[in-house]
């Protein structure tokens, strides 16, 4: 029990300082499970990237579900969901019921400021953390750059996926690794996607006796490769209508101003559109991030057999890569350029760096650290 009220209250933490989108959310899993907690190895924290890449559903979410189920199975799993989205599925709850004068008080502007820096640190530090591990030869430096360069060109989740597409097959191809543990009768299990396949096609043709609000939202997080962004068009065409386009945007922009998943948008929009708030949002949140969290629970055993496979495993080497240039590019954007605007928050992030990556202060620290600096900066103000 006290295990599994850590693994919460971890996960829990992390709901609350996550900035930054899913992209950093890898870097703070990273920074927190490999480096400090040591619950994964650099090789497995790997396969899970690479396996929720490959996978709809809610990327970052689907990692951290992935870890709470190697670290105490079902349960965990559960846990750990519940923890990360806990404090965006209230944020975001409170935000529909109208509830924003909180937000607006100069402390938790303050404070919001503070957390924003704190995710450029921690992002820096895994970017630099992975690089080590997954860029060690000119292939993978040139996907990772090459990866960066075109998402700051062509800023559109569609860009994502696609590197993430082309350093999966180039992988395939070039970056074949030799697995002593591989054997050639490692099979895999298909009857779980045969099962969500069938529950995707009943619910798909309204067959099943579930809410529409249900099978809109769990159809939107079965389509979705790339993150919360790419969900937003699917959203849009059910939900726009129903609460008005200005109720629509406010919500898709809060979602991006919040710690935690960005598909907790859905907990938003099911508050508005359902009698009871409450309960939309809890039928609209289970909804979207449902047919993820099956997946992961149905592949996650067989992937670890896959990923043994010389071929999987260039494949998955060319994703990491691409992962490692995908967060270098949200360093900057969004992360830099919505957290740094003078020296003083330059300062913060470069003492907050060396706290966290040559000190080795727990994070927990530092987001106390963080609410002491946003006492102080709304003191001087």
């Amino acid at each position: 029990m006290k295990s599994a009220l850590s693994l919460f209250l971890q996960f829990f933490t992390l709901g609350c300082t996550s900035f930054g989108g899913p992209a950093a959310h890898l870097g703070y899993f990273r920074t927190v499970f490999v480096e400090q907690k040591k619950w994964l190895s650099e090789n497995e924290y790997s396969q899970l990237i690479a396996l929720s890449q490959f996978l709809p559903g809610p990327g970052s979410s689907q990692v951290g579900f992935a870890i709470g189920l190697k670290r105490q199975g079902l349960l965990g799993g559960v846990l750990a969901f519940i923890g990360f989205t806990l404090p965006s599925f209230l944020v975001m709850l409170a935000i529909a019921l109208g509830v924003s004068e909180f937000t607006q008080q100069p402390f938790v502007t303050e404070l919001i400021a503070v957390l924003k820096i704190f995710a450029v640190f921690v992002v820096l530090d895994a970017v630099l953390g992975m690089a080590k591990n997954f860029c060690q030869d000119n292939h993978t430096i040139v996907l990772a750059v090459l990866t960066t360069c075109a998402i700051w060109l062509i800023p559109h989740p569609l860009v994502q996926i696609a590197c993430l597409f082309v350093a999966a097959i180039y992988g395939y191809l070039k970056l074949t690794i030799n697995s002593e543990n591989h054997t050639s009768r490692s099979q895999f299990n298909l009857w779980p996607l045969v099962i969500f396949g069938g529950v995707f096609i009943l619910i798909l043709s309204g067959l099943l006796p579930i809410s529409e609000l249900f099978q809109q939202t769990f159809i939107a997080g079965s389509l979705v490769f790339g993150g919360g962004h790419v969900v937003l068009p699917l959203l849009q065409d059910y939900f726009a209508t129903s609460i008005g386009d200005n109720a629509f945007i406010t919500g898709y922009a809060a979602a991006q101003a919040i710690p935690g998943p960005m598909f907790t948008f859905a907990t938003y929009l099911g508050a508005l559109s359902h009698p009871q708030a409450w309960l939309g949002a809890i039928i609209a949140t289970l909804g979207i991030f449902l047919p993820g969290f099956i997946l992961i629970l149905a592949l996650h055993k067989q992937w670890q057999s896959l990923a043994e496979q010389p071929k999987i495993a260039g494949s998955i080497k060319g994703v990491n890569a691409a992962v490692v240039g995908l967060l270098f590019a949200t360093l900057y954007d969004p992360i830099f350029t919505s957290a740094i605007h003078n020296s003083s928050d330059i300062a913060i992030a470069a003492m907050g760096f060396v706290l966290l990556r040559f000190i080795k202060l727990p994070i927990l620290w530092i987001l106390l650290l963080a609410v002491i600096v946003s006492g102080i900066r709304t003191w001087l103000l």
